[in-house]
């Protein structure tokens, strides 16, 4: 805990390239996933297939995925990000695909009747209906991510996890207590923030 106190500028530092790693993983995560879930949803015998192999995936050891990938693109961040965009496409294309799947029958026979398109059904009424179930699973990967990237300073990703490493590799209790300690507010926070969002859009719905 006197690590953070002592040295809170390396502490803000490796806080800061934790949450650009997590973000930009999401962000990401989320151009893929988008689609997907669409797809996933549109047509149930391809989105079987898709949950599945997103499934396995998902399934695979972080440690193992990270040593896999880093035989293929080095060290480095940008392996840390194809690693944190694939473990989080299970998740995301699931709430996606499910919360479209929610929306009743009822609201989507008026938005024919209306005389939307499907491209606009989806944007104007589908979307809106099924974000309450997108910004949890958002929120879900999110949270995920944050652990995840913890894993990944393994690999000179950088973030709140090198300093786990470091206090492992140095025998210094203290810095391994203020990387784990960083991590899990920022966990909470993200939680948090989320989730108030994901009561907001349910309150809209």
């Amino acid at each position: 805990m006197s690590f953070i106190f002592r040295h809170p500028d390396i502490v803000a530092a490796r806080f800061g390239e934790h949450v650009l790693l997590t973000a930009v993983s999401l962000a990401i995560a989320l151009a893929i996933a988008f689609p997907l879930g669409v797809l996933t949803a549109r047509n149930p015998r391809l989105g079987a297939i898709t949950l599945g192999v997103l499934n396995v995936i998902y399934t695979i050891p972080s440690l193992a995925l990270l040593a896999i990938l880093v035989a293929i693109f080095g060290l480095g961040m940008p392996t840390a990000i194809v690693a944190l965009v694939a473990y989080a496409q299970m998740i995301l294309v699931r709430n996606v695909a499910t919360g479209l799947l929610g929306v009743s029958p009822a609201a989507l026979d008026a938005a024919d009747g209306l005389g939307y398109t499907r491209f606009g059904r989806l944007i104007h009424i589908e979307l809106p209906l099924a974000l309450p179930a997108i910004v949890g699973g958002i929120r879900i990967a999110t949270v995920s991510l944050i652990g995840i990237a913890t894993v990944a300073a393994w690999i000179d990703a950088g973030g709140l996890g090198a300093l786990v490493f470091e206090g492992l590799h140095q025998d210094d209790p203290d810095k391994i207590v203020a990387g784990s300690l960083a991590a899990i507010v920022l966990a909470l926070v993200a939680d948090g923030v989320l989730r108030v969002a994901e009561r907001w859009t349910a309150s809209r719905a």
